[in-house]
């Protein structure tokens, strides 16, 4: 069996995909154990909501340097500096707050924290990509980087729900601090782990007889094609963050032990078994029309979300809700994974996950300030106009793929048939 004929996982080793889900697991807890140890240490939840945005500002300025520096110097020179600061700063938070340090100093802490975090999920993604272009032949290429966003998605769907969850069991069973000591112990040891897993050595060795190595400007990354795809992820990342802190307070106001980790956990299960079931569309289905349709369903059910009263109805729509956003999720990596300039995947997808972080930690922040303020009832029609978001910059998304198509006219190679560009597909 030659390279090229072996499957992906026989190339990654079973191991790659346990420790880069765990990997993933301290960036889904930085923005609500932050937030949950500083509300419980100092009474404020408005320093909380900061920190967390904190958190979320931190890695939005680093994520495309970090991307950046993988593409120039590889995964493992920069991941594992990373994850041994970023857990230094996370087991030194909790001693940070509880000493009543001023909140300038817990906030340059969490805006550190954010700065260092690693993105283990992007470089995933980055990964696996290099990993099926530089050992896969050209005719499996499109069904498994299919079913590798697929996967991605929904291993960062199943993150974003067990990261919450965690954070609140910890916090419960232990102490506040509980959530981002385990958060640090993570990140040094499963972080440091993903860094040296010996796939990182096939993505970064010679690419496939006949390619060429290149680098495109950083430029071509923020190009609107690239982008509309980064106000995509923010739109779902608000989406994350409305829903989560909404819900929040709805469980609140129901009382009767109403638990709203496992409310939410309700939508992230949905969401992440559709978002695995995706790599079994057809084709034909091209990625832009997924976007729009899957990006309605979301803002339907967001809309029944918020006009909902009674605890089943509210069920019924983060069920409703996980149909529309796993998938949606996994058409925004897809589409990245084609648009990519060369040799700048791991900048595109820290992009989008660092627009993903941010925009929950602000979602959180405001969605919060609004329920405390007493508007419940404002506070859950937020998600819905994040998914509205989602809907216009999908249809936006596809007046951009049109006009590639109309300035991009098929080439024909000699003694061949017309080529089709990524985008008609």
């Amino acid at each position: 069996m030659t390279s090229h004929e072996r499957s992906l996982i026989q190339h990654t080793g079973w191991t790659f995909f346990p420790i880069a889900f765990i990997a993933r697991l301290p960036f889904a807890m930085m923005v609500v154990g932050v937030l949950t140890l500083v509300v419980s240490q100092t009474g404020s939840v408005g320093l909380g909501g900061l920190t967390s945005a904190g958190v979320g500002v931190g890695v939005v300025i680093a994520g495309p340097v970090i991307g950046d520096a993988v593409d120039r110097f590889g995964q493992r020179r920069v991941l594992v500096p990373l994850g041994v600061v970023n857990g230094i700063l996370l087991g030194l938070f909790p001693f940070v707050v509880a000493g009543g340090s001023a909140a300038p100093l817990v906030l340059v802490l969490a805006a550190a924290i954010g700065l260092s975090a690693p993105q283990a999920a992007a470089m995933s993604r980055s990964r696996l990509m290099s990993i099926v272009r530089a050992r896969l032949s050209v005719d499996r290429r499109p069904r498994t980087l299919s079913r590798v966003m697929s996967y991605e998605s929904a291993a960062d769907e199943t993150a974003f729900v067990i990261g919450p969850f965690l954070v609140g069991i910890l916090a419960a069973a232990i102490a506040p601090w509980a959530p981002i000591a385990i958060a640090a112990a993570l990140s040094l040891v499963f972080v440091t782990a993903f860094a040296l897993h010996p796939s990182g050595r096939i993505a970064g060795t010679s690419l496939p007889p006949g390619e060429t190595p290149e680098r495109a400007p950083i430029s071509d990354v923020l190009r609107g094609r690239v982008l509309v795809l980064v106000g995509g992820t923010f739109g779902v990342g608000l989406f994350f963050g409305a829903s989560l802190t909404s819900l929040t307070a709805f469980a609140q106001t129901a009382g009767e032990g109403v638990e709203a980790g496992l409310l939410y956990g309700l939508m992230g299960i949905g969401s992440a078994v559709l978002a695995l079931a995706v790599a079994l569309l057809p084709t034909r289905f091209a990625l832009r029309h997924r976007w729009l349709v899957f990006a309605t369903v979301l803002s339907l059910a967001a809309a029944g979300y918020a006009a909902s009263d009674a605890l089943g109805a509210v069920v019924v729509m983060l069920l409703l809700m996980g149909l529309g956003v796993g998938p949606t999720l996994v058409t925004l990596f897809s589409i990245a994974g084609q648009r990519s300039p060369a040799g700048r995947s791991a900048t595109t997808m820290t992009l989008l996950g660092s627009a993903l972080t941010l925009a929950q930690a602000l979602a959180s922040a405001a969605t919060g300030a609004i329920a405390e303020a007493g508007e419940v009832r404002l506070a859950m029609l937020l998600p819905t106009f994040a998914a509205l978001l989602v809907l216009v910059l999908g249809a936006v998304n596809v007046g951009i793929e049109r006009r590639e198509r109309l300035s991009s006219p098929a080439t024909v190679p000699v003694g061949g048939q017309p080529q089709r560009s990524l985008v008609t597909r």
